[in-house]
């Protein structure tokens, strides 16, 4: 039983959410050869300001 964690940066709509989930859990399903009710996914929106690369805050930088 797979639990599978997804950090993102908040701004995803439900549906991008929900098609993320519906595409995920297929192939885990597949590859693992679990039933899709074993196959848990969590997402962890994380604001602008709680992210940083190239040592930098992500809403520090320029788009």
């Amino acid at each position: 039983m797979p639990f599978i964690t997804v950090k993102i940066l908040e701004g995803k709509t439900k549906e991008q959410k929900r098609e993320f989930i519906k595409r995920v859990t297929e192939a885990a399903g597949e590859t693992m050869g679990i039933p899709a009710d074993k196959v848990f996914i969590f997402f962890e929106d994380l604001a602008p300001d709680n992210y940083g690369k190239h040592g930098q805050l992500y809403v520090d930088m320029e788009s």
